[in-house]
């Protein structure tokens, strides 16, 4: 269940980054283009409100890839699917840069033309070695003990102690009982070590 659901995760992951991640890195591209011009007319940023939508949409997107990324709960899947992708996409960019582009949909929109920018930039390729990271950690695959079984487990634990404990006691109770033996026997032989073999 917990796969199926970093799966469902997976698509949500992919969906944002095409739309909300693509569009925001557009918008801050954009305004940037012409190297020879400072963004906002070299003023403050925090007044024009197409960067900061901008940035947000990219802050966003960043925000959920990272949850997914680090959250030790969720299923390695989501966030290692989409990162397959972007290598894959990546990876077809290189070999035939031609069809990599033609695979992009809605390129005449601007979230194409952002998933467009960021394919060229390699923004597209570093995001996606990222986010399979947590298909390579062990643990990420395994299902965390729920809160009822980890009681269970402390529970019989503890009565285990409590088992152990009434053992230790039940023996500290009966009186101690000592058996007499004989001095002699207890005294080494001295003369028996220098005496010689046949």
């Amino acid at each position: 269940m917990r796969h199926l659901i970093g799966i469902l995760l997976a698509v949500v992951m992919a969906g944002v980054l095409f739309f909300a991640g693509a569009w925001g890195y557009l918008r801050l591209t954009a305004l940037t283009t012409p190297l020879s011009q400072l963004p906002a007319g070299g003023g403050s940023l925090l007044s024009d409100h197409h960067m900061l939508a901008g940035l947000v949409a990219v802050a966003g997107t960043g925000l959920l890839a990272g949850i997914l990324v680090a959250a030790p709960r969720i299923s390695p899947l989501a966030a290692g699917l989409p990162g397959l992708l972007l290598l894959g996409w990546t990876g077809l960019y290189l070999a035939n840069v031609r069809q990599g582009v033609d695979l992009i949909p809605l390129r005449s929109d601007p979230f194409g033309t952002g998933f467009e920018a960021m394919l060229f930039n390699g923004v597209l390729g570093a995001a996606g070695l990222a986010m399979i990271l947590p298909m390579f950690v062990p643990s990420r695959w395994r299902a965390r003990r729920t809160a009822e079984s980890e009681a269970a487990v402390a529970d019989e634990y503890i009565s285990s102690l409590g088992e152990n404990t009434e053992t230790v006691v039940a023996a500290a109770q009966q009186p101690t009982q000592f058996t007499p033996i004989r001095a002699a026997s207890t005294r080494p032989d001295a003369a028996a070590a220098w005496r010689e073999t046949p």
